[in-house]
């Protein structure tokens, strides 16, 4: 049986005094690909924040077995990458510059530049010139090849295609099938269930901070469990 990359025991997450998220526990496994699912707040971002320590949070997060303790870049050192919403590109690097940040994890494997661009040849036409001025479809593909640097054993995606026009909707999703093939596990957060159904192994499920749903993701096709999480 594979050894989860990512564990959550019991994991409360608040920002001030705003409770988010309300004891959650899951296991992502290697190579295992999972969708999160849930309606606007019900703390979909926060979960992925929570590696982070962004919010406060009580419970224990675990990244390849070993807790973590709040400390930004120890989850990236051990292997969990993140493509944020909003992508982040710095406008005052090259595509290629932004690319190279994410060698700074120190982790070595497959991802090299040259990898990065046969997965996405936008990238490559356009090395040169800065990551801001690349279409909104192209910053995603650099975003995720940002966090592919990182060699990650899993890849955290925050809605993905939010913006995108379909064309490109299908483009990023042969992206990750590819990247899923080579053993990388992902954890997405997505608004389009169509997604999360043509990718993912399993579903968890949030309302208003709680897990209320876990299991194949052929469940999302019943009504029970899409009145439940209110899809």
């Amino acid at each position: 049986m594979s050894s989860p990359v990512l564990e959550f025991r019991d994991v409360s997450a608040a920002y001030g005094g705003a409770v988010i998220l309300q004891e959650i526990s899951f296991a992502i496994n290697e190579g295992e690909t999972v969708g999160l699912v849930g309606r606007n707040g019900a703390g979909k971002s926060t979960t992925l924040m929570s590696v982070y320590g962004v919010p406060s949070v009580k419970g224990d997060i675990l990244v390849g077995g070993k807790k973590v303790s709040g400390r930004a870049h120890v989850p990236t050192s051990r292997g969990v990458s993140l493509v944020p919403q909003g992508k982040r590109i710095f406008s005052n690097l090259t595509v290629e510059e932004n690319l190279m940040l994410g060698r700074a994890s120190g982790r070595k494997g497959t991802w090299t530049l040259p990898a990065i661009y046969d997965l996405f040849p936008n990238l490559a036409r356009g090395k040169k010139r800065s990551g801001t001025s690349l279409s909104g479809g192209e910053q995603q593909m650099l975003a995720i090849g940002r966090a592919l640097m990182a060699e990650p054993a899993l890849l955290m995606l925050d809605e993905p295609t939010e913006g995108l026009a379909p064309v490109i909707i299908d483009g990023i999703i042969e992206a990750l099938k590819e990247i899923r093939s080579r053993g990388t596990a992902l954890l997405l957060v997505e608004q389009h269930i169509g997604m999360i159904q043509k990718l993912a192994d399993r579903y968890l499920a949030l309302r208003s901070g709680r897990l209320v749903g876990d299991g194949p993701v052929s469940q999302l096709e019943d009504r029970a469990v899409q009145e439940l999480i209110a899809l």
